[in-house]
């Protein structure tokens, strides 16, 4: 995991959060995190060029259409949309974010940096937002046990 300029702790603390890559089809990870953070109790705002609603929330089709206040995003998109989406995060105002594991690039890694936002990546959202339950309780212990665990 690397982080640079937040902490885990500080990123999550923030109840609002953008999500790109939050997906309509309830077999896909996008989905999975939007209902998990959903359930959590996070406020969301699920950027989606196309969708009107995810599991009952309301999309925005750009950064553009989200509330200025929201300040953090959750990263799930390919990364071959990574740069793009980080760019127009970036543009918009947003000061933290979380590139899921897999789905950073060099190139968003060091836009982010250059404009001294927050950065987590090279580890699963759904491993940190607490309540931790399922496959990703397992994990974060397995992880705890090895000394790989920080937050």
């Amino acid at each position: 995991m690397i982080v640079y300029n937040t902490t885990i702790e500080t990123f999550l603390s923030d109840r609002k959060l953008a999500i790109a890559g939050a997906s309509r089809n309830k077999q896909k990870f996008g989905y999975a995190v939007l209902r998990d953070l959903k359930e959590k109790g996070y406020e969301l705002f699920p950027v989606h060029p196309e969708a009107d609603k995810i599991d009952g929330v309301d999309c925005y089709h750009s950064f553009a259409d989200i509330p200025a206040d929201v300040t953090h995003l959750v990263s799930l998109v390919p990364k071959n949309q990574t740069l793009s989406v980080v760019r127009e995060a970036l543009d918009h105002g947003i000061t933290g974010i979380w590139l899921q594991q897999t789905t950073d690039t060099p190139e968003a890694v060091n836009l982010i940096m250059e404009k001294q936002a927050g950065l987590v990546m090279k580890a699963c959202v759904l491993m940190y937002a607490a309540p931790v339950k399922g496959i990703h309780k397992f994990h974060r212990a397995i992880m705890k046990l090895f000394g790989l665990f920080s937050k």
